[in-house]
């Protein structure tokens, strides 16, 4: 099933009783800094509000070696660290209005989200179809294809892929936390000078969080909550990727796509169906694209680091 998205549009629709928005967090602090001030326009319409929480938040060692003045950090560790955080996850909800049965946790491994779109089967997107299908939004907030985190960007692909399997078309709205933002047109709610102080008391709910980075983190949540609509690939039916890697990089690159038809596959860039399209750039030659499902490629660098964040990211083609 091929994926179409709504041309941009610079409001959201009029909240009302009857509005159903889902928040996708791959984290635990996602669905406040990004949707803290929509969340509260919801809810004041008298509408329905639930978070989707991807991951526990486990893995996030520097603040956790930080406040427990340890260095080595086990199992054990991250799963108290990830209970730690899901508490301040019920606390900053409740300060936001939400009851505890607005919060549906999946409890995935932090880093992990990419892993779970890759199982075979893809298990990872027949639950969030399932969640889907369970709440029946009519909005759904969730993060930005182009987000650098990578677990939000596949997040992003998770939330793509299972709509097209449900065939539930609520409206989508992007939210950016981590890089750059492309220029569309996003949709802000207007925040009141009571919901951004909201906003901000929920946000100090995460004192795991503000150890380290309390003035990065409170700026990013006093920003204006922009929310932008899901645009198609601009590969088109070449299928071309944006990227140009340097020949000297390529022997290290990994290739992953993901389609609407349930097909997810890895390839070292040597051993990419690639091909060079008409302008000098590379498409992907392989069938699921071929047969005009809706696709998502991703561009990694196959070595271990300690920066965890996307340089190239995701495509849609």
């Amino acid at each position: 099933m091929a994926l179409t998205a709504a041309p941009a549009a610079s409001t959201w629709p009029p909240f009302t009783a009857q509005t159903r928005l889902l928040v996708v967090a791959p984290h635990p602090d996602d669905e406040t800094l990004a949707n803290g001030v929509l969340i509260q326009r919801v809810l004041a319409a008298g509408g329905t509000v639930r978070v989707l929480l991807l991951t526990a938040g486990d893995n996030n060692p520097w603040p956790q070696r930080w406040l427990e003045r340890r260095w080595s950090i086990g199992a054990a560790e991250r799963e108290r660290w990830g209970r730690r955080r899901h508490a301040e996850l019920q606390e900053a909800l409740h300060r936001l209005g939400l009851p505890p049965a607005a919060l549906r946790a999946l409890g995935w491994p932090d880093m992990g989200v990419l892993d779970r779109l890759l199982q075979p089967g893809q298990s990872a997107v027949a639950e969030v179809a399932g969640e889907l299908e369970d709440f029946a939004p009519d909005l759904v907030a969730v993060p930005a294809l182009g987000d650098r985190h990578p677990d939000h960007g596949a997040a992003h692909v998770l939330v793509r892929l299972a709509l097209a399997q449900t065939g539930l078309s609520p409206m989508l709205g992007t939210y950016l936390i981590h890089g750059r933002d492309d220029g569309q047109p996003g949709l802000a709610p207007d925040a009141t000078p009571a919901q951004a102080a909201a906003k901000q008391h929920a946000l100090a709910a995460y004192r795991t969080q503000l150890a380290l980075s309390g003035g990065r983190l409170r700026q990013l949540a006093g920003r204006p909550e922009l929310h932008a609509r899901p645009a198609p690939g601009a590969g088109g039916a070449e299928r071309s990727l944006p990227w140009q890697p340097p020949q000297l990089l390529r022997s290290r690159l990994r290739l992953t796509a993901a389609s609407a038809a349930g097909h997810t596959q890895q390839w070292p860039w040597g051993g990419a169906p690639l091909l060079r399209d008409t302008r000098g750039g590379w498409r992907l030659d392989w069938p699921a694209a071929r047969a005009g499902d809706a696709c998502f490629v991703r561009l990694s660098l196959a070595l271990p680091s300690p920066w965890i964040f996307d340089h190239w990211g995701w495509h849609e083609v």
